[in-house]
């Protein structure tokens, strides 16, 4: 009986040895492997011969190597009587393994000798790789929470904090120790948290009632709060509450308000500057304009031309300050055409031609044959910008000559970048001033000794108006003589449809036989009556003066009048109100022609005041030429109507 039961323990511990899902490995005390099972020969995928002939080092890991030597000699020398550790294998075919290691020691019965190691792994690759991704894990997210630069504060449903990061501590002013195990309510109150574990799924109203953190000192902070669960096995266990400290936000929301209305304000000013202005140098300018086509001696014609051209200056002074506020408020945009850009240096070189011949400057030009006929783009600003150059270098040229160059510097199919260059042989500029030429109200001759006028606003206003246009501006100075050149580019849209643009520069004449068309001015400043009436006079008509909105209502509705001069700004009725209420009374067929006359220069007006149903738009001061045109339009429309 006793044979069997020993037979039974052997193949007991025979059948567990090859069966067990456990690696057993008899090793030298030189780490040669001995014995192994077949658990063993599975997990490194060596065959039992093949193991035979390696040592564990083989298997592992230089790295890995120190403490694991330092444990077994602990093992060896008693200290323990087994060891357990995490050790890294390498598999036959190259993969690395996790395993858990447990190293026991055989010792000679009689001396108690080290003899062999009984080594026991079992592969934990699994849980190891799982085990780092949630370290991974824990990891970011101890990185987010530390580093965000909203408070994150925990909380499990008994309403105490379980946790906090570091701006947690700056925005309540508790440091986390303080926190932790204290009630979530001394920060969000107790109401709100009642709410916020009442509410199951949608925390969106509960996240809108927590608009405060109070603080350590007692002081409210506004936040935005956002709320989420903690959930573990499917089971709500807490909350967080994610707190964005609105401070610096609504004071940069207060500033951007105020900047707003602060630039509405300016926006304001620089109307009613531009109307109380214009309308005074409306009455100096139309005046003069009537003076000079009187019988004057040549003494009494040159003070009138002085105070015209005095005018004149004063105009576009303040036509700059007006360009270059609404540039500098973001106010102007472009207004795209089709244009011929031979002809518009042309029409350019036309306006200064009179400036140059005075100086006996000679004008060249010249268009690279590269440059194509046509293109589209903003036509106004371009001009603006070509004349505000121009003008400059007559100016500051005593002799010599100005030219103007147009070259192409690149060109796609469907766009076109054009370089213009405007050279003289004038002062030139000093080199160390050259840095400050397109800052606003910079001369470079000092205001006390300057020799030229001006706001010092013109070659601000260009750099902002080339840059509306895609391209850049700078200035070179005279390589062979003195001189400036100032070299800009643009950017335009091809246009290979467009058709030919000629321009129609006639005179105005007497129109005296043609004196049936009947017009009525609506305007409250006596000046501007007189001025106008006069201009009308002039070109050969009639017209009736009232001097106010109300008045221009009524009297429309005693007489048809052909075209209407309407003021905008004037008291008892304005002019947008008068035009409303004059095409609501009358009917399509007797419809006056109505031209908003105002001092306005406002980026928008133009559109603002057709929309009211006006049909033409003049600022003022406004010359006998413009009156002209538009007579002539409606003289055209009652004629195509008969």
């Amino acid at each position: 009986m006793q044979d069997i039961e020993l037979f039974d323990q052997q193949a007991l511990y025979e059948h567990v040895y090859k069966n067990v899902p456990v690696g057993i490995a008899l090793v030298t005390l030189d780490q040669h492997w001995v014995h192994v099972n077949p658990a063993l020969v599975k997990i490194f995928g060596y065959t039992a011969e093949e193991l035979k002939t390696l040592t564990t080092a083989d298997l592992t890991f230089s790295e890995d190597a120190s403490q694991y030597d330092n444990k077994l000699k602990q093992l060896r020398d008693g200290v323990h009587s087994q060891i357990e550790v995490e050790q890294r294998y390498q598999k036959r075919n190259g993969d690395t393994i996790w395993t858990s290691l447990h190293v026991s020691l055989i010792r000679d019965e009689q001396d108690g000798k080290p003899l062999f190691y009984i080594k026991q792994i079992i592969d934990i690759t699994k849980s190891k790789l799982a085990e780092n991704k949630l370290q991974e894990s824990i990891e970011r997210y101890t990185s987010l929470k530390k580093y965000n630069h909203d408070a994150i504060i925990s909380f499990g449903l008994d309403g105490k904090i379980i946790n906090g990061n570091q701006m947690a501590q700056h925005l309540t002013g508790y440091k986390i120790e303080e926190l932790v195990g204290s009630r979530i309510s001394r920060l969000i109150g107790e109401r709100n948290l009642a709410s916020v574990l009442s509410v199951s799924t949608d925390y969106s109203n509960v996240e809108k009632s927590i608009n405060f953190i109070k603080s350590k000192s007692g002081y409210e902070v506004e936040v935005l709060a956002t709320l989420a669960p903690i959930i573990i096995q499917n089971k709500t266990v807490g909350y967080y509450i994610i707190a964005k400290d609105m401070t610096e936000q609504k004071r940069l929301i207060i500033e951007k308000e105020a900047a707003e209305k602060m630039n509405k304000a300016k926006s304001e000013f620089l109307a009613m500057m531009s109307h109380e202005i214009r309308t005074p140098m409306n009455g100096v300018i139309g005046m003069t304009d009537l003076l000079l086509l009187t019988n004057l001696d040549s003494e009494q014609h040159e003070y009138v031309e002085i105070i015209k051209k005095s005018g004149i200056t004063l105009l576009m002074i303040i036509n700059d300050i007006l360009d270059f506020s609404k540039i500098e408020s973001g106010k102007a945009e472009l207004i795209e055409e089709p244009f011929n850009v031979r002809g518009i240096i042309s029409e350019t070189l036309h306006v200064i031609m009179p400036k140059a011949l005075q100086r006996n400057l000679e004008v060249m030009t010249s268009v690279c044959p590269q440059v194509p006929d046509f293109v589209h783009g903003d036509v106004a600003k371009l001009k603006q910008v070509l004349m505000n150059l121009l003008s400059n270098a007559i100016k500051f040229t005593l002799n010599g000559a100005v030219s103007i160059t147009v070259d192409c510097k690149q060109q796609t199919e469907d766009t076109v970048s054009l370089q213009f260059a405007v050279r003289d042989t004038g002062i030139g500029v000093p080199p160390e001033k050259v840095v400050h030429l397109f800052e606003p109200f910079y001369q470079v001759d000092n205001y006390m000794t300057r020799k030229v006028e001006g706001t010092g606003l013109g070659l601000a206003i260009c750099r902002k108006l080339v840059q509306l246009l895609g391209g850049e501006i700078w200035y070179e100075p005279g390589t062979d003589q003195p001189g400036s050149a100032f070299i800009f580019t643009a950017n335009f849209q091809c246009d290979t449809h467009a058709d030919s643009i000629s321009s129609d520069l006639s005179s105005y004449s007497d129109n005296s036989n043609d004196n049936s068309i009947k017009i009525l001015i609506a305007e409250d400043n006596e000046v501007n009556q007189i001025v106008l009436k006069k201009m009308i006079e002039k070109l050969g008509y009639n017209a009736t003066v009232v001097s106010n909105g109300k008045d221009a209502v009524e009297a429309v509705k005693r007489f048809p009048y052909d075209i209407i001069f309407m003021d905008i700004q004037m008291p008892e009725m304005d002019g947008v109100e008068a035009t409303r209420m004059i095409k609501e009374s009358l009917t399509s067929k007797r419809m006056p022609y109505i031209v908003a006359v105002t001092a306005h220069v406002i980026k928008g007006d133009y559109e603002k005041y057709i929309a009211t149903g006006m049909d033409e738009y003049v600022s003022k001061p406004v010359s006998i030429e413009v009156v002209s045109d538009i007579i002539e339009k409606t003289l055209n429309r009652v004629r195509e109507d008969l």
